[in-house]
């Protein structure tokens, strides 16, 4: 559909409702700065919505629905009534300058709002563990010399191509039917057969043996990542990330899923930004590479479920409702097309399967990638995000789990959080000197990520300043321990906060502090995951200290100090030299599956060999997440 065709097409987010009275003008007229984009739409709906429909990106982790209050704009040229929300989010002097919370904002007359720019490429984790595998594609291409067909040799020409691949069987793409009889006599019969697998897809004049490619996709919540790899050699030769286009439907799988519930319009949207980022990727890999991308002849994609489902169009509400039912594990038959990526026409996608709902293709990828079914010692697998992965294993036995984990560890419940994008607080440390930030992009800081609100927790318990329940001591107390700290700890609204950067020292002129109610956020993520791992060790019958190395994987375990982890209980209590960052685990999964046949044959058989212990089926999960909550002793 056209966005915003018809008003009725506008989804209900709430928040942003006509009030009582409302007359007007039937469609306003909204101009999006600095894009230049102007639209029409029906009175009365939400600036968020009308950017969201008409494709101007606006930070949200929410999707819009008023909690997360970063879908901050500014209005230029007309006056906008302040919602409550507005004032919890911005300083009196930034409402008087016109900012909004685009949620909030209703567009009751012609507007010019300001847009700040979305960072599309946010620090991401773009190679990982991984292992060296045999080169043995699903892509083989044999170069041939036919000879002329004769009134005595009158074989068509697919066959005549068949028979000089007489080692194998093959079936033949329809493509190959409509272009091989112009490929073989434009080039004399001198051709190349592209093969990927058991199927001929291409016909291709001249020695083209030296051109063949495929690209591994990691499609994330937050980010994807993609690798452009030769398949003549193996090597990677070029790599690209950037923020999933879904973004402004929310941070997490269940926002997205209940978009699909709330608006039918909004799946084919979300395929239609799924397959967008994709092909975004390609485009840029294959440019900075020099490569065409029609001698990519196949593709690989790890992915969640919901990721994998929404980028097809598959319909992902079974998967966000008791019991969590998956559309299908595997996938067969697809065509890069089917991911709408424009690569060579009939090149293959090859997708990982899925053992659950909540344990997808992505973590299927990443333990092929860490060899968790082939390394004897016993190791734990995490992969933090809102969902948190875990699976247990010493080769022999596989176990695995999900845990609720939340938005914290992504920032997107913490007043002053942010994506791992420059001006992200990553590093905190507290010394006896004082307290020292590293900041990404080495700029006055805007807001803190997952990393570093990680370490500051870690610190502040640590020092002893937050004790083991997750309280801020006294002020009373804060001033006998820490006389140089004492200033940083102050309460408005009735809240206690911990200043990490006055609004001096800041880029947005605002304060950048931890909240109490920040900590209690991390505390329930935490607690999630610890409780889920401590679950899958006794269904193992094993002791923590038995743990011989801890993989933390994807963007946030990349960047996730070891120590900070240990320090807040996140992961076992164990030397930190056995905490590993794994990197881009599922990347290199899928970069594996482009470039050996048999490491994919080997993905599907992991299905049946690890264990899914399903932890809303335990009936001690909630004591056991209560005991959790708490920090260790420093």
């Amino acid at each position: 559909m056209t966005a915003l065709d018809d008003a009725t097409a506008e989804p209900d987010r709430g928040g942003s409702a006509d009030p009582p009275g409302h007359t007007g003008p039937a469609r306003v007229s909204l101009t999006f700065e600095p894009a230049g984009k102007s639209v029409r739409v029906p009175n009365g709906v939400s600036v968020f919505d009308a950017a969201l429909w008409n494709g101007v990106a606006i930070d949200s982790t929410c999707g819009g629905h008023g909690t997360c209050k970063k879908c901050k704009v500014k209005v230029l040229d007309a006056s906008m009534p302040i919602t409550a929300l507005d004032e919890r989010a911005f300083s009196a002097e930034q409402l008087a300058e016109g900012w909004r919370l685009a949620c909030m904002a209703t567009a009751m007359r012609d507007l010019t709002v300001n847009v700040p720019e979305l960072t599309t490429r946010p620090k991401a984790a773009t190679v990982g563990v991984g292992r060296q595998v045999i080169l043995r594609p699903a892509v083989q291409k044999r170069f041939m010399q036919l000879t002329d067909a004769t009134l005595s040799d009158q074989r068509t020409d697919v066959q005549r191509v068949l028979d000089e691949i007489d080692d194998l069987e093959l079936t033949v793409d329809p493509h190959v039917v409509r272009t091989v009889g112009r490929a073989l006599r434009s080039a004399n019969w001198e051709v190349t057969a592209v093969i990927v697998g058991t199927e001929l897809i291409a016909v291709e004049p001249g020695d083209t043996t030296g051109t063949s490619y495929g690209v591994a996709y990691d499609l994330g919540t937050t980010t994807a990542v993609a690798t452009l790899m030769d398949l003549t050699t193996g090597a990677p030769i070029a790599v690209a990330s950037m923020l999933n286009q879904q973004q402004p439907f929310g941070a997490d799988v269940i926002s997205r899923i209940s978009a699909t519930m709330l608006d039918p319009d909004s799946l084919p949207k979300l395929q239609e930004l799924a397959q967008a980022t994709l092909d975004d990727l390609t485009q840029d890999v294959c440019q900075q590479a020099g490569v065409d991308p029609s001698s990519v002849y196949e593709v690989a994609l790890a992915g969640n479920a919901t990721m994998a489902q929404l980028v097809l169009g598959i319909d992902p509400e079974p998967l966000g409702v008791a019991p969590f039912i998956l559309a299908t594990a595997s996938y067969s038959d697809l065509l890069a097309t089917d991911l709408g990526v424009h690569v060579h026409p009939r090149a293959r996608a090859m997708l990982f399967p899925h053992l659950g709902a909540y344990v997808g293709g992505d973590i299927i990828a990443g333990v092929l990638a860490s060899g968790m079914d082939r390394d004897k010692r016993l190791r734990l697998f995490i992969d933090i995000g809102t969902n948190c992965e875990i699976v247990l294993g010493n080769g022999e036995r596989l176990m695995s789990t999900a845990a609720p984990a939340g938005p914290a560890f992504e920032a997107a419940s913490i007043r002053c959080g942010m994506r791992a994008a420059p001006g992200a607080i990553e590093v905190v440390s507290i010394t006896d000197d004082g307290i020292t930030l590293q900041v990404i992009g080495d700029v006055a800081p805007t807001g803190i990520c997952g990393s570093g609100l990680v370490d500051v927790i870690a610190e502040l318990a640590r020092t002893g300043l937050l004790d083991s329940s997750g309280r801020f001591l006294s002020p009373e107390r804060i001033a006998e321990l820490r006389p140089d700290l004492a200033d940083r700890f102050v309460e408005r609204d009735g809240e206690r906060l911990f200043v990490l950067a006055t609004a001096e020292e800041s880029g947005e002129g605002n304060d950048i502090f931890l909240s109490q109610r920040d900590v209690r956020e991390l505390q329930f993520a935490k607690a999630a995951i610890s409780t889920g791992w401590k679950l899958l060790l006794e269904e193992f019958g094993v002791e923590e200290s038995e743990i011989q190395q801890v993989l933390l994987a994807g963007s946030f375990g990349t960047y996730l100090s070891a120590r900070s982890a240990i320090g807040i209980g996140l992961v076992p209590q164990i030397p930190v030299m056995r905490i590993v960052s794994a990197g881009n685990v599922a990347g290199e999964g899928a970069k594996m599956a482009l470039l050996s046949d048999s490491e994919r044959h080997g993905a599907h058989a992991l299905l049946e060999e690890i264990h899914y212990v399903e932890l809303s089926d335990r009936t001690d999960f909630n004591d056991r997440f209560v005991d959790e909550l708490a920090f260790p002793s420093a």
